[in-house]
């Protein structure tokens, strides 16, 4: 029989740090198994038990669980907004959302004026859009959404998957607040050789050869992002950060924070919270090998 942690066997209080005028707990909760969502290589199935087992219920005591451990915000896509807002009014919540924006080309703005009608407390342009905006030359487009994104009188970030979008909004001036960057490690089974992997194929290609991407790795060059990252003066959210969960958290969360991940975004289903929030408070309490500083 599993016993699953309880609210009781919390260890201390999860650290906090900024970005602008928030104060955001070092742990942020996921969202994508909240909104059924898994990166699960060839596994057909785990969408739907994903959906099965997160109930509209257990996805508003989840919220709950994760508020009353101390992580004081999530990340949320605007379809999300309904069911959490459902929680601020039963459970009289608190919680901060980073909501990421979509900017599709036919409705380019529709995103960000949906989730700020929500309430989102900050946005970031979606990891996704901005390599591929980026890719294609098309850095204007990022940085007209930051623009519009603060016009609003809200925090922006800039999300990605590929390294070259945080080069490139770098050299341009782009006046995002913080960065949502993927970065996990590649020692894990699934990860597929480093002279197969090509830039901006993270969330765009899926092939069937095994010595190619396919929804199995999410920080093609960790190395690089360990050392770019490393002179950026900006909060980096790092997320991804266990590889869709490949990497055990312990391994994961200690790689990220001590090469200089501010803070960390993790999907967590209800009875992993309590676990991941002590490993956070053990490895932020005894991080010696850390050389970024904090930005946050």
């Amino acid at each position: 029989r599993v016993t699953f942690k309880k609210i009781t066997d919390l260890k201390g209080e999860l650290p906090k740090g900024r970005i602008g005028n928030l104060e955001i707990s070092r742990l942020i909760l996921g969202c994508n198994l909240i909104s059924g969502y898994a990166h699960a290589r060839d596994l057909i199935y785990a969408n739907t038990l994903f959906k099965a087992y997160n109930t509209d219920q257990k996805i508003l005591e989840t919220f709950h669980l994760a508020e009353m451990a101390g992580i004081n915000t999530c990340f949320i896509t605007t379809p999300n907004f309904p069911i959490f807002n459902k929680y601020l009014k039963l459970y009289g919540g608190k919680m901060q959302t980073i909501c990421q924006a979509d900017l599709k080309v036919s409705d380019f703005y529709g995103d960000i004026d949906k989730a700020i009608d929500y309430g989102a407390t900050t946005l970031y342009i979606q990891g996704g859009y901005a390599d591929r905006y980026v890719r294609d030359g098309k850095i204007s487009q990022v940085a007209a959404a930051v623009e519009y994104i603060k016009k609003k009188g809200c925090l922006a970030g800039v999300g990605c998957h590929a390294l070259e979008v945080v080069e490139i909004c770098e050299k341009e001036g782009v006046p995002n607040d913080y960065y949502v960057k993927t970065f996990h490690h590649d020692n894990y089974w699934s990860a597929h050789p480093v002279s197969q992997r090509e830039p901006f194929s993270v969330d765009i290609k899926k092939s069937v050869d095994h010595n190619m991407i396919h929804d199995n790795i999410f920080d093609l060059f960790p190395d690089k992002t360990t050392q770019l990252m490393s002179g950026i003066r900006k909060p980096w959210i790092a997320f991804k950060v266990l590889a869709g969960g490949a990497i055990a958290p312990r391994n994961g969360f200690r790689f990220a924070f001590e090469n200089g991940a501010d803070f960390i975004c993790v999907g967590m289903f209800d009875f992993q919270i309590i676990d991941d929030v002590n490993i956070v408070n053990d490895l932020l309490a005894q991080l010696e090998n850390r050389q970024r500083p904090w930005f946050s």
